[in-house]
């Protein structure tokens, strides 16, 4: 038991063993089949042949490998392919309450010529903040609120900070020209290290496509203000003449 346990930890030796589980094949054929050179190929039929999972018979100069079926019985599902090697499990408790969902997102991304500690500064410092958005934005042991120029009121709270790379925050604004729910959104802010500064980007969940739409478009103007405005706000001039651009794709 000891030796076939021994053999079976090898990843590749598994997809061997279930390659040849009904099918007699040369060492050449299995190579192909699993991405191995037929020199590290036959060292792991060796072992396999050792711990007695595998047998070998002669055809004029050839030779044919095939599990040894009865030695590790109930183990074909384990080592199926990925699209055949989970398989429901028996006598699992019932599901309870337990609710499963699906979201769009909508992502947003943009390079600045930033460190990520002052981008993160930028969205934890209500001043500055307020600065390069251009609007008053109160921060409050990780509540916020803010009033943007066109009278949209944006309000939420900071659930998890990770300074300097990390946001997570639930927030939701009043709008009724805008098509989302009357409900709190979820969004993550990512600030890592890039060349020449930080990027950031936005992951935003929506709840259908219409409302993915949206928050691109509100990401993007969000983002497209950042670079130049935290560079107003710092007296620094900004990086090229407008700055990068905000990019963003949406998923489903």
């Amino acid at each position: 038991m000891q030796s076939v346990l021994g053999a079976l930890t090898s990843p590749i030796r598994r997809e061997i063993l279930w390659r040849i589980w009904d099918d007699e094949q040369p060492a050449g054929t299995i190579a192909v089949a699993v991405r191995r050179a037929p020199a590290t190929v036959s060292e792991h039929l060796a072992v396999l042949r050792e711990a007695g999972l595998v047998t070998v018979r002669r055809v004029g100069n050839r030779r044919l490998y095939r599990a040894v079926t009865d030695a590790v019985q109930g183990l074909p599902e384990r080592l199926a392919d990925e699209s055949a090697r989970w398989t429901p499990a028996a006598n699992l408790p019932p599901p309870g309450s337990a609710v499963a969902q699906t979201w769009f997102a909508a992502v947003a991304g943009l390079d600045v010529g930033f460190a990520p500690e002052t981008v993160f500064a930028a969205f934890t410092d209500g001043d500055l903040f307020s600065h390069w958005l251009g609007a008053p934005v109160e921060l409050d042991d990780g509540w916020f609120s803010c009033t943007l120029a066109w009278g949209t009121q944006v309000r939420g709270r900071y659930e998890h900070v990770l300074a300097p790379s990390l946001i997570a925050m639930r927030w939701d604004f009043d709008d009724d020209r805008v098509p989302l729910p009357g409900r709190e959104l979820v969004s993550y802010l990512r600030i890592d290290p890039a060349p020449g500064g930080a990027h950031v980007e936005v992951h935003q969940l929506v709840g259908t496509a219409e409302q993915t739409e949206f928050m691109q478009l509100a990401w993007t103007f969000v983002l497209g203000r950042l670079e130049a405005g935290l560079a107003a706000a710092l007296g620094q001039p900004a990086r090229g003449a407008a700055g990068e651009q905000a990019q963003v794709e949406k998923s489903g």
